[in-house]
């Protein structure tokens, strides 16, 4: 097997993956190491040679390009996880059920991941000219290159709200900070997140087995996300290392 997985990940999925890792590392004693980025510059990487066995991607339309152009695995393609947009604030009561806080505008700035490279970016620009509000915040937005550079804007409190990824706060275990608004899915398109195999190998397709077994599927909708596919029975995605092929015996 290989001493390394390497697999790249769309910002917001960094500690749901993190997680998964460190138990498939206990169970197969495989090392898992998750570079994270946003959607598009990763995409950028991997057309350009980037040694990534797995591509966890924030959206469907990379991890499919990646499918056209014969890149990724045949037939590795699956959605992972749905996200879901929320407009947040780390002050308590600053942000109401219905999110009126947008267009009263008592805010200086609103971050929000930029839209040509990060899916969550594209869903909340499309948010906001559903409600009307694009054009006049020009000057109000400011952009992260990806979903966790936005999420530090607004925890740092250089910007006083965000729209960011539910699971950038929600954390199993642990009570939300501040306060939010959980913007229905009817507002933006559903955030459909892919993953793609990238090479070819029983270590990398033990790994990206593991990530469809319940274990995982748990830990992921413990993020905050929704799951659309039917998880795996562990005891098929289980690693089992102690377990080698015999040597064929000489003829």
């Amino acid at each position: 097997m290989a001493s390394e997985i390497r697999v790249a990940t769309a910002s917001n999925f960094t500690e749901a993956l993190k997680i998964i890792a460190q138990q498939f590392e206990k169970q197969s004693g495989q090392k898992v190491t998750v570079i994270s980025g946003s959607t598009g510059k990763l995409y950028a990487q991997i057309k350009h040679g980037a040694p990534f066995d797995a591509f966890f991607s924030g959206d469907s339309k990379r991890a499919e390009l990646l499918d056209k152009e014969n890149i990724a695995v045949a037939d590795s393609r699956f959605t992972y996880a749905i996200g879901k947009l929320v407009l947040w604030s780390p002050e308590t009561d600053f942000v109401d059920k219905e999110g009126k806080v947008l267009k009263e505008k008592q805010y200086r700035y609103l971050a929000i991941a930029n839209p040509k490279l990060a899916p969550y970016g594209k869903a909340a620009q499309e948010l906001l000219h559903k409600l009307d509000l694009w054009d006049g915040l020009h000057g109000r937005i400011v952009r992260g290159e990806n979903i966790g550079q936005t999420f530090q804007f607004v925890k740092s409190g250089n910007a006083q709200l965000g729209l960011i990824a539910y699971s950038q706060i929600k954390r199993p275990g642990h009570s939300i900070e501040g306060s939010l608004w959980e913007i229905p899915e009817t507002l933006y398109t559903p955030i459909k997140q892919q993953a793609v195999l990238l090479n070819d190998n029983d270590s990398s397709r033990n790994f990206y087995a593991f990530v469809q077994s319940r274990e995982a599927q748990n830990i992921i909708q413990s993020f905050g996300y929704s799951i659309s596919i039917t998880p795996i029975p562990d005891s098929i995605t289980r690693p089992e290392p102690e377990l080698k092929p015999e040597k064929p015996h000489a003829q």
